[in-house]
């Protein structure tokens, strides 16, 4: 990522809005084509002109069959306004300085005649009788009554929401009871508040899974190595295209994908699947070596989310801390309620990151 003076500035803000590059976008809804006939599609987090969520769904508008198009930008937003102004008074003097009012965008109709979705026929476009533009009375925030009042007409939001904030995102969309493909990073699997919906199918990951992408800040990109990824995808380093790694898809939304069923081809022995102290269950290393013949509790690594039917698995829960405790970890040499086992060499091992997982049987029937 870029230098870590700016990276942690960022953090210490909560101004960690990225943007997505347009081909990722289009890969993940390749998927979705079908779902998106007569839907409001909301874009909450989403700087239009600047956000490729937007013109990805404007340039495929009359294709997807989309119904209306909806995206809001906040006044925060470290990009918001350096491309093109679409308003004579966006910036409002005041003593100390202008300052940046939020909008929303709303299409409800994109003519055939617009073309390739870019700066200027987004002018064009929004300057459209049957579409809106205008100032938001807030400062464009998600979690603001303004940006509510629009999520509860949509039917579906996509975007990239702010990193820090993934976990309000979550609760403000579940509760609200929307359909949703958002972005996120791996790690967020492990919140309470995605894990938990996740084990109770209702919500999952989509197709792309633990990418490394190029996303667009407002910060120099100083890495060498990350500065190399970058170059190798055509882009330039210098104008703030930085590489994130661990990026996934999140959706409630169901896909081919998650009943796929996984190939297993190992036997268990207990030679190889070392048991836990603390638990009846079995440590599984890596997920191409989940046993067939095991129905019994596993722990498996985090990357197991790519690859979870729940048709052939149940998630019991998660191997470490207070949510171990549900599902009868008890604590381990150390004390803590994480999942622990004992080397041949007589020293204990707490494996990393470990979901709680039970082959289900064939007449097993999820109904997910």
């Amino acid at each position: 990522m870029a230098s870590n003076k700016n990276m942690n500035k960022a953090k210490d803000a909560k101004n960690d809005e990225w943007y997505t590059q347009i081909e990722d976008i289009e890969k993940e809804m390749a998927h979705y084509k079908d779902y998106f006939k007569g839907k409001v599609v909301f874009c909450n987090c989403d700087d239009p002109y600047e956000s490729n969520f937007f013109k990805f769904f404007a340039l495929n508008f009359n294709h997807l069959g989309i119904k209306k198009l909806i995206a809001t930008s906040y006044i925060s937003s470290p990009i918001v306004y350096t491309q093109l102004s679409l308003f004579d008074d966006m910036e409002e003097k005041i003593p100390d300085g202008p300052v940046k009012k939020p909008y929303k965008i709303v299409i409800n109709e994109v003519p055939e005649s617009c073309g390739a979705i870019d700066l200027f026929n987004i002018e064009t476009l929004v300057k459209d009788k049957h579409n809106e533009l205008s100032h938001l009375i807030g400062d464009g925030d998600f979690r603001s009554e303004e940006c509510i009042e629009i999520l509860k007409e949509a039917d579906v939001i996509v975007t990239n929401p702010p990193f820090s904030l993934f976990r309000e995102y979550i609760d403000l969309i579940r509760n609200y009871k929307k359909d949703f493909i958002v972005m996120g990073k791996i790690e967020n699997i492990t919140y309470k508040e995605v894990f938990d919906p996740i084990m109770y199918n209702e919500m999952w990951l989509g197709y792309g899974f633990n990418l490394s992408v190029v996303y667009k800040t407002a910060y120099p990109n100083k890495l060498e190595a990350n500065r190399k990824f970058v170059i190798s995808k055509g882009y330039d380093p210098d104008e703030g295209y930085v590489k994130v790694p661990g990026i996934c898809w999140f959706t409630n939304i169901d896909v081919k994908k998650r009943h796929e069923e996984l190939i297993m081809y190992k036997k268990y022995s207990p030679d190889e699947y070392p048991k836990y102290d603390n638990l009846d269950g079995i440590d599984v290393d890596k997920i191409a070596d989940i046993p067939i013949d095991y129905y019994g509790i596993m722990g498996v690594p985090i990357t197991f989310m790519d690859k979870y039917n729940p048709d052939q698995f149940e998630i019991l829960g998660f191997g470490k801390g207070e949510r171990a405790k549900k599902v009868g970890v008890t604590p381990n040499y150390r004390g803590r309620c994480d999942v622990a086992y004992t080397l041949p060499n007589g020293k204990h091992k707490c494996p990393f990151g470990r979901m709680l997982i039970r082959r289900r049987s064939q007449d097993e029937n999820t109904n997910a």
